[in-house]
C-alpha cells in the first residue's frame, strides 16, 4: 500500500461527512485510487484480517465503469451498493479518487444521502 496525498482536514472530512450520515452503523471507510489505499476507519469491535488490496482491486473497477456509462440514458453515475449478510459496501467514485464505507445494515434512503455527503467532499480532492 502507498500513503495517499490526503491530507489530515482532508480525512477529517471524509469521516466527520461519513459519521454525520451513517451513525453507529459505520463499520470502515477506506480511501482509494488506481495507485492507493488507506483506510482511514475501522470499527473497533472489527478484525483487522481484510483483504484491502483485494477489496481494492474490485472497487478499482469502477474507474472504468465510470466510462461505460458515460452517456447514457441513466446519466451521471452517482455510487454503487453491494449488500451482504452482515451488512453492506457503498462506493462513490469522482474523477480518479473513490472512497469506500462498509456499514451494518440501515435504511435505503441513508445511502443515497451518504453519496450525496461523499461526492461533495471528493469533488475538492
Amino acid at each position: 500500500m502507498t500513503e495517499t496525498q490526503l491530507s489530515e482536514e482532508q480525512q477529517a472530512e471524509i469521516l466527520s461527512s461519513t459519521r454525520t450520515v451513517v451513525g453507529d452503523e459505520l463499520r470502515s471507510v477506506t480511501y482509494f485510487t488506481e495507485d492507493t489505499i488507506e483506510q482511514l476507519y475501522l470499527r473497533s469491535d472489527l478484525d483487522r484480517t481484510a483483504d484491502l488490496v483485494g477489496f481494492a482491486e474490485n472497487e478499482r473497477m469502477g474507474f472504468r465503469s465510470q466510462l461505460a456509462y458515460d452517456g447514457t440514458q441513466l446519466g451521471e453515475y452517482r455510487f454503487t451498493i453491494r449488500g451482504f449478510e452482515h451488512g453492506y459496501l457503498t462506493r462513490v467514485i469522482v474523477g480518479d479518487v473513490g472512497v469506500w464505507v462498509t456499514t451494518d445494515e440501515m435504511a435505503i434512503d441513508r445511502f443515497e444521502e451518504l453519496a450525496s455527503a461523499l461526492h461533495a467532499v471528493l469533488e475538492t480532492i
